[in-house]
């Protein structure tokens, strides 16, 4: 650990989660937004479904850690909804066995303090296109379509619904752009975009600061660590003070609500 001691906030998932500190993507944005307030650990592992993910998340969430973290944002289901192989192997989930999966690893994180929060976000469409045209390399046995994710996505918000977990509906909300195939997903027609992440970025902030959780998560409601006045900050024009410049955002594209 490296102190002071502030809160964690886990991302748990795919590749949708381990690329996403890559190219302005959402994982590096929310470590940006909670600069100096909340540590934003990123758990991705490129390839996985639900199956995989529940052979180690013993692993990943100890239950006796130390240090349990805050808050956890989950993906898991574009792999689960690929099309099943006719040799048994690859990602393919079924949905019923998909949601049962889902609903033990938030029990498991649920599980890990009283003060543990989380958050799930359903599967995003995909340019099945740009699938349908790139049958090669590692993508050659990949069919993924947006009729069978939206089956996914639409079964996992309604288990969060029954769970009463927060949830972020990507699917739908990601297709409120016109633009979205080209804007907001990559050249391989599954990962999202820097735009698409900020969208994303978006969402999950609007459900944070919504959520009627104590205390809150959201990053303007968190101390600043370290943000008391010093007299080593820049000397103010008045030539007597210093100015403060601990919650200064101006840096940013985006002013984030």
């Amino acid at each position: 650990m490296v102190g002071p001691k502030r809160p964690v906030i886990a991302l748990f998932g795919s590749s949708f989660v381990q690329y996403s500190f890559s190219n302005g993507g959402w994982g590096a944005i929310l470590a940006d937004v909670y600069a100096r307030k909340a540590d934003i650990v990123m758990r991705g592992y490129q390839g996985w479904n639900t199956r995989r993910a529940l052979e180690v998340i013993d692993e990943v969430f100890p239950k006796d850690a130390l240090v349990q973290p805050s808050l956890v944002i989950v993906y898991f289901g574009g792999n689960d909804s690929i099309e099943e192989h006719p040799s048994g192997l690859g990602p393919h989930v079924p949905l019923e066995e998909y949601i049962e999966n889902m609903r033990k690893i938030a029990n498991h994180i649920k599980s890990l303090s009283k003060k543990t929060l989380l958050i799930m976000l359903s599967c995003p469409p995909v340019n099945e296109e740009i699938l349908q045209n790139n049958k090669r390399g590692a993508l050659t046995n990949v069919t993924r379509t947006n009729e069978v994710g939206k089956r996914y996505s639409d079964a996992l918000i309604m288990m969060c619904k029954e769970m009463k977990i927060e949830a972020v509906d990507f699917f739908h909300t990601i297709q409120k752009r016109d633009d979205w195939e080209t804007t907001c997903i990559t050249r391989d027609g599954i990962h999202l975009t820097e735009e698409g992440s900020k969208l994303l970025v978006g969402e999950i902030l609007k459900v944070i600061k919504n959520a009627k959780w104590e205390p809150s998560l959201y990053w303007k409601s968190l101390p600043t660590e370290f943000g008391e006045n010093s007299d080593y900050y820049v000397v103010a024009p008045d030539g007597a003070s210093t100015i403060n410049p601990s919650d200064w955002t101006y840096h940013r594209k985006i002013r984030w609500d």
